[in-house]
């Protein structure tokens, strides 16, 4: 069994199968932390100079995910919001990353 760390993940760049978009590059993960298991990706903004007009980011959920490879990592979150988000709710919806400060999430 393969291993790789959220370092190499941040690496790849993220190709949506259904229509060849590239969605961006993996900023960060989220995980279950009883079990450890990893639910979501979450793909960093894309565009904007010095941050204006820059998009929100995607949550990814780890069910989207058909294949990771050495360079790109391959997702299946459908064309329309509704194909995206078939079954979960908040399925590959633009959204910021919970943000943590010094005495936990802000």
């Amino acid at each position: 069994m393969a291993r790789c760390t959220l370092e190499q993940l941040r690496d790849k760049e993220v190709i949506n199968v259904c229509d060849g978009r590239r969605l961006g590059c993996v900023e960060d993960i989220e995980f279950e932390v009883e079990s450890g298991k990893i639910c979501a990706l979450i793909i960093e903004p894309r565009g904007g100079f010095l941050s204006f007009g820059k998009e929100e980011g995607l949550f990814v959920p780890w069910s989207k995910i058909k294949r990771i490879g050495a360079d790109i990592i391959i997702v299946d979150v459908g064309e329309t919001e509704e194909e995206c988000c078939e079954g979960e709710p908040d399925a590959c919806k633009p959204q910021k990353p919970p943000r943590h400060g010094f005495f936990g999430r802000q």
